[in-house]
């Protein structure tokens, strides 16, 4: 479970300081897909920063299954989430010269897993998101959507436990688009991992079992579906 308790984001001081987040609380269960809606400057992306641990607070808590994520030192911070977490955004962040094999490898080297294991898992990676032929293909040579098909692959080889998707179809057309949310839920439903989407789409954030709804740094109102779909 995520619990978000109390969070407030300052950035700045005095005169100039800026509210990003107010006193925002919710709690997520594990395995649910979640989609925190706003508008552009709402905060919804300050808060998928804080929720990782990319971003600090200024006060309140994040809990992760009962720990409090900046109880713990930063080198802890970025160990938890290389082990729990991923990340796919609207710009892809693909690189470009490097093989699809090698963009998807990134995330198993940095956790350090052993060179005898990751062939295994990058190839299931790209063939679940049907880019196993392109392995060898360099990444700037694909369309956007086999980029962002790509950049799931990369996201989900180390199996995260919490998926977060920034935007995840802001830069496609809608075919491609839909064939992108396919994939997230698929991996939300077959793996039981908890998918966090920020989106300004509300077709988007329809699909998943909870919305947030932020306005102006504060949580505007939360809908949950979860009983009605059947999830715990």
């Amino acid at each position: 479970m995520i619990e978000v308790r109390n969070v407030t984001k300052t950035y700045g001081r005095g005169e100039g300081a800026f509210v990003a987040l107010d006193d925002v609380s919710f709690e997520i269960p594990d395995g649910v897909s979640v989609a925190i809606l706003g508008k552009s400057g709402s905060g919804k992306s300050t808060l998928m920063h804080i929720m990782s641990g990319l971003d600090s607070v200024t006060s309140g808590e994040i809990r992760i299954n009962g720990e409090n994520i900046f109880a713990k030192k930063q080198k802890e911070i970025d160990a938890f989430r290389s082990r729990q977490m991923s990340f796919i955004f609207q710009s892809f962040f693909v690189q470009g010269k490097e093989s699809c094999y090698d963009n998807v490898g990134m995330p198993l080297e940095i956790a350090e897993v052993p060179a005898s294991k990751r062939k295994e898992l990058i190839m299931h990676a790209l063939n679940s998101v049907e880019l196993g032929e392109k392995a060898k293909s360099k990444a700037k040579d694909l369309s956007g959507g086999q980029k962002q098909r790509l950049a799931i692959a990369r996201a989900i080889v180390n199996n995260p436990k919490i998926l977060f998707a920034d935007e995840p179809t802001g830069n496609l057309d809608t075919t491609t688009g839909g064939i992108i949310e396919d994939l997230l839920f698929s991996y939300n439903r077959d793996k039981n991992a908890t998918l966090i989407v920020v989106t300004h789409d509300p077709e988007l954030a329809e699909k998943c079992d909870m919305q947030i709804i932020i306005r102006d740094g504060r949580v505007q109102e939360i809908r949950d579906n979860t009983t009605a779909k059947g999830k715990i």
